[in-house]
């Protein structure tokens, strides 16, 4: 127990630390570049941002009627909702697991339905931010060589897993445990490898990726900065690849810096990148947090309860 609160003491420091030490680096042209801020930018880009939502909602409904559990659009928006709240509060995005616990209670899913709809999720979501960065890296000139490199990591990762999908549907075993990775597999095969079941997967989390994307445009347009759209792009994407490895909870810190960096790279000034990239997650993650509270009370009063004592039972796991 204590050495799982220590990782989370450590991972909410280290996401303090950098966003204090971005913050610190500008302090002297923060005044300065706040002068110039039109707010009411912010109204369409929450505005976005809940169209954001809606999308990863209609998503999740169909990854999951693809494995045979049907769910209502605002129990996926709900659901969602809470597990990416609880992200932001622990590390290594467990808080994804909690859906596995509101599918059990309010469908009866299965502890393998539950996880595989998250894999598929974070695959398509992984897939689709790095073909979007790839196509904005055309437009991008003299794009930083790493810039490359998480691009095309995880779309080779991509590849592997769908192959692996693909390989694996014949395979039969007696071994209890292999017998459950093998029902996961084929889940996920029901969900994400038939010709439609990817077309609808792949143009929602393009879509959904589109519109964060424009969220922080809005926000760049707020200061008054004509940043191309491909820049903004390639800045959101590398965001989410870095927040994708779990080093902060919710990524707060690794996904600012990675976005001030791409901004600064293009010649906005290092104020300015900073401010962007702080409002643009502070709008994603106060809409989440609203999201998760409104959510709790939409689901029921059991939801607090049964999620702390899931949380209790995985600090004691670990401890």
């Amino acid at each position: 127990m204590y050495r799982k609160l220590f990782a989370i003491l450590l991972s909410v420091l280290l996401a303090a630390g950098i966003l204090i030490v971005m913050v610190v680096r500008v302090w002297d042209d923060l005044a300065d570049t706040l002068s110039f801020v039109q707010p009411y930018y912010l109204l369409p880009a929450i505005g976005i941002c809940l169209c954001a939502w809606g999308a990863r909602s209609i998503r999740y409904k169909c990854i999951l009627s693809r494995m045979g559990v049907s769910i209502s659009g605002l129990f996926g928006m709900a659901c969602i909702f809470i597990s990416q709240t609880v992200n932001l509060v622990v590390p290594a995005r467990l808080g994804d697991l909690i859906r596995v616990v509101l599918l059990k209670h309010d469908y009866d899913a299965s502890v393998s339905q539950g996880l595989s709809s998250i894999v598929v999720e974070r695959v398509f979501d992984i897939v689709s931010v790095a073909l979007l960065g790839l196509c904005a890296v055309i437009f991008v000139i003299n794009a930083p060589s790493w810039v490359f490199v998480i691009l095309v990591l995880p779309l080779c990762l991509g590849v592997l897993f769908f192959i692996v999908l693909y390989m694996t549907g014949n395979i039969r075993s007696e071994n209890k445990y292999f017998q459950y990775i093998l029902k996961m597999l084929q889940e996920m095969r029901n969900a994400s490898l038939t010709p439609r079941s990817a077309i609808i997967l792949g143009m929602t989390s393009v879509g959904i990726w589109i519109l964060d994307t424009l969220i922080c445009y809005l926000v760049a347009i707020m200061f008054r900065q004509e940043i191309p759209f491909f820049v903004v792009l390639l800045a959101v994407v590398a965001g989410n690849l870095v927040k994708a490895v779990p080093l902060t909870p919710g990524g707060v810190g690794t996904y600012e810096f990675a976005l001030a960096v791409i901004f600064e790279l293009v010649g906005t000034a290092p104020a300015v990148s900073t401010l962007i990239a702080v409002i643009d997650h502070l709008i994603k993650n106060g809409i989440t947090l609203i999201g998760g509270g409104v959510s709790v009370f939409y689901l029921g009063s059991w939801v607090i309860p049964e999620l702390s004592e899931n949380i209790k039972n995985k600090f004691k796991e670990g401890s």
